[in-house]
């Protein structure tokens, strides 16, 4: 799989996941999940999913700070609703990486590990999405605006151009690679921009 070599420069997110533990599927449960393994989920590398990325980046950070984010113990709110605009796509990124689900997913080993009902939608958040740690309460909500990095104007005539079939393997080629430059600002340039990300620490309504 040939992808931009910025992927490989964009830091992974570690976690511990005592499921995969148990399991034997890592030595001590450690995981990484990179930024080519989000692209690999969605199929495409586009500011949604970078953004999403860099949420549940920033927000593992603000909630674990020296820790290491346990997966499977992470609740995930999501502000609008399943199927709008790009909500589903922030939230399969989110859920790759805590490992929180609705109800569809693992039910668990007897009472423990259970991944089911920790992802939701059409929360009460001021922001797009908030990660909750289940054993804390503590609660991080976040937003992202990538209108801080510029759409390259090129890109404005050449998609039109890519989606009649009226484009040349030039023209095609040229708009992927202004594409992804924006995407490496947004991973790289400014990937700790607070512009970028914001994060608002609290507390979960559960106590």
């Amino acid at each position: 799989m040939n992808t931009p070599a910025f992927f490989n420069l964009i830091p992974s997110i570690r976690m511990f996941d005592p499921l995969a533990e148990v399991l034997g599927a890592a030595e001590n449960g450690l995981m990484e999940y990179s930024y080519q393994d989000t692209v690999k989920l969605a199929g495409h590398s586009c500011p949604t999913v970078a953004g999403a990325f860099l949420m549940v980046r920033s927000g593992l950070k603000s909630l674990y700070e020296e820790e290491i984010p346990v997966r499977g113990e992470i609740k995930v709110l999501m502000k609008g609703k399943l199927g709008e605009g790009i909500v589903g796509v922030v939230a399969n990124v989110a859920s790759m990486i805590t490992g929180a689900t609705e109800s569809g997913g693992f039910h668990g080993l007897g009472k423990k590990f259970d991944r089911r009902n920790l992802l939701s939608y059409d929360a009460v958040i001021e922001g797009e999405m908030a990660l909750e740690r289940i054993d804390t309460n503590e609660r991080v909500i976040l937003s992202y605006d990538p209108s801080i990095v510029a759409v390259d104007p090129q890109m404005g005539t050449l998609l039109p151009l890519i989606l009649s079939n009226r484009a040349d393997k030039q023209e095609c080629d040229l708009f992927g690679t202004l594409w992804q430059e924006r995407v490496r600002k947004l991973l790289i340039d400014f990937i700790d921009d607070e512009r970028l990300i914001q994060c608002k620490k609290g507390k979960g309504e559960n106590k």
